[in-house]
């Protein structure tokens, strides 16, 4: 099979044609074809866009290496992506290890071989799970690919899952440059094969925009080039910071009030490992504003380079503070929370052995990085103070405010434990819980409105369903103080109910009593507004719970329409639309709110694990989500009206 309407060159060889290191990477990857989501994460659209990722992460390893600065990608009108870009070319020379192929062929069907293929292989490599564009081969159908090295221009291509269709052939010399020199640099051209992903081979532009952005930022100084021409109105976005991780900062402090304009940086290099970090300080209150990164990869879980940039943080300012007699010998240190209160700060490190680990592979174990940062920090940081005592300042005043806030958050904490609220001999009185204790298999609903928790509570399972009832929109954590978050009831109820705890440094995700946290409101704007909110206030102060993929949305249906006896449910206006293409004589009825549907109805449509459909909530670029939750629920009103017009139809920023 096939994808693609190209006419291949030549037949592709029989298995008696392959030679015994070719018949082994056949096998290798069948092997990624038969279990692809151990290779990259899903057959869904997360694992789909993977591809294209892992593509644009070897010219960025050249782009890291010094040779790339321009990288183009275009999504195709037959569903294909195409990526160029202008660096050395991929070797076509013989590969030492595999003599009867060149080492393009090595690197498209060989796993793991990526861009280590001897002298020429990178001293620093991005790529998460380090799997390489053998994979995207392996769950093709069409891969074609052209290479412009030593003025040549060679090409090859594969179907069916990695098979040769043709091998690296020279076709022509390369075209010349604008300065006279022959191009060199590596196009690859791949159509995903639809039966491997079965959710569909559509590829969402501003996913992509939104990671390539990441990418420019991370790399000062690259071009990256995208276009969508799927439309034929799409413009092309040309995504450039040289200012890099500064930029960075900048961009994700758009929607919040900066204390002051600068943005700190500083960077730091030993044998084998660099880091940067670029910081500053905005008005909010949140905490976790710290994003980390190794060879490109978003550590979302932290490692070791987050760990050194903290804890060097919270000693280098408490001993400026310190000496500048801002903290009397009386006084307590600064905690590390109050310190970040309001920080924004990018760690970017380049290592050339990364050791990753943890639940997503995403967090850097490597401990020599640990004391790089930690040495980068405490010198430097406190150079920048010293050289900047007006920005110093306003930091350190910011700091003593949030320690106050902590104190009265940690009284309130206190005062309401000692009424068995948080301390786990109480739950809500307003929590129907469920009869299991096996976390693994409950569920939490949080239903708005006093009408639809009853319609809940009689219609679930008791063994597993528990029901939280909340009344109205909660409290908005994006401009609150956790003092504040403990003088409001709803919050104290969601806080008793999962019983893991508040905030980054106290929650334990162990302590979840529910491993299905469902959000169910209207499907209307103030459901969504309800939504959003809750959304914020798990990200930002249960995070672990996002991370582990415990929070979930529940879809009710808008319509509901009669086919003979049965009634049948669709979600929203596109599958009423899609149904009435087929069914033009259908009747559709819009489904009343939840506090109006009864037991049976809200079961069958919305609650019944055999029919109904849940939104899973992820996080897989943190600095994104970080982003959105500032945009919707700070103050500034202009950027969240665009950001509104933009997305209207678009719901992505409940799958980032």
């Amino acid at each position: 099979m096939t994808t693609s309407d190209a006419s291949p060159t030549s037949a592709a060889p029989s298995n008696g044609d392959y030679s015994a290191s070719s018949i082994q990477v056949l096998e290798g990857l069948e092997a990624v074809r038969k279990r692809p989501g151990m290779y990259i994460g899903s057959t869904g659209p997360t694992g789909l866009h993977h591809l294209v990722w892992e593509v644009v992460d070897n010219a960025v390893d050249e782009a890291m290496a010094g040779y790339c600065d321009r990288i183009d990608v275009a999504v195709k009108p037959d569903g294909s992506v195409e990526v160029i870009d202008n660096g050395r070319g991929i070797p076509v020379d013989t590969h030492p290890k595999y003599e009867d192929m060149s080492a393009a062929e090595v690197v498209l069907t060989v796993l793991h071989a990526g861009g280590k293929f001897g002298d020429g292989g990178y001293k620093v490599s991005g790529g998460l799970h380090g799997v390489g564009v053998s994979v995207v081969n392996a769950l093709s159908g069409r891969v074609e690919v052209e290479i412009d090295r030593d003025g040549k221009r060679h090409a090859m291509s594969f179907v069916d899952g990695g098979q040769p269709d043709r091998k690296l052939t020279v076709i022509g010399e390369s075209p010349f440059n604008g300065d006279g020199k022959p191009r060199t640099g590596t196009t690859v051209r791949f159509w995903p094969d639809p039966s491997i992903f079965k959710e569909g081979t559509e590829f969402r532009f501003q996913t992509m925009v939104d990671r390539f952005q990441m990418m420019a930022f991370l790399n000062a100084g690259l071009e990256l080039h995208v276009i969508d021409e799927r439309d034929p109105s799409g413009e092309e976005v040309v995504l450039r910071y040289d200012g890099g991780i500064r930029d960075f900062v900048n961009h994700l402090n758009g929607s919040k009030e900066a204390l002051f304009d600068e943005v700190g940086w500083f960077n730091e290099e030993a044998e084998d490992e660099q880091v940067e970090i670029a910081f500053s300080w905005n008005t909010g209150f949140q905490t976790d504003g710290v994003h980390s990164f190794a060879n490109g990869i978003n550590t979302i879980e932290g490692g070791m380079h987050e760990q050194g940039f903290r804890s060097a943080l919270t000693r280098t300012v408490n001993a400026y503070a310190r000496d500048k007699g801002l903290l009397k010998e009386k006084d307590d240190n600064l905690q590390g929370e109050d310190i970040r209160e309001g920080l924004t700060a990018v760690i970017s490190v380049r290592v050339v052995d990364p050791q990753f680990e943890g639940q997503t592979k995403s967090k850097l174990g490597n401990v020599s990085v640990r004391t790089l940062v930690e040495k980068a920090t405490n010198e430097q940081l406190k150079e920048w103070f010293e050289e900047h005592p007006r920005e110093a300042k306003a930091v350190l005043t910011k700091a003593t405010n949030a320690a106050r806030a902590r104190i009265a958050a940690t009284q309130a904490r206190q005062n309401i434990r000692r009424k068995s609220a948080l301390d786990g001999a109480g739950l809500p009185g307003k929590l129907a819980d469920c009869q299991s204790k096996d976390p693994s298999e409950s569920e939490l609903y949080i239903v708005e409105g006093n009408s639809a928790g009853g319609s809940a509570k009689e219609a679930r399972d008791p063994r597993t369903m528990a029901i939280l009832p909340i009344r109205g929109k909660i409290l908005n954590v994006e401009r609150a103080r956790i003092d504040r978050m403990f003088k409001n009831t709803e919050i104290i109820s969601l806080i008793q109910a999962i019983g893991a705890g508040l905030g980054e440094e106290e929650f334990d995700l162990t302590k979840a009593r529910y491993h299905k946290v469902i959000l169910l409101a209207d499907a209307d704007v103030d459901g969504s507004h309800i939504r959003t909110l809750l959304l914020t206030f798990f990200f930002r102060q249960m995070r672990p719970l996002v991370e582990a993929g415990y929070i979930y949305i529940a879809q009710p249906p808008l319509y509901s329409t009669i086919v003979g006896k049965k009634k049948i449910y669709l979600k929203d206006d596109a599958a009423r639309n899609g149904y009435a293409a087929d069914h033009p004589r259908a009747e559709f009825q819009r489904l009343k709110g939840l506090g109006e549907m009864d037991a049976s109805e809200l079961w069958e449509t919305t609650m019944d694990p055999e029919t109904r459909t849940l939104l899973q909530v992820t996080v897989e670029h943190a600095a994104i989500a970080d982003e959105v939750f500032a945009v919707l629920m700070g103050d500034d009103v202009e950027s969240r009206k665009h950001f509104i017009q933009t997305n209207a139809d678009d719901v992505r920023f409940l799958d980032i």
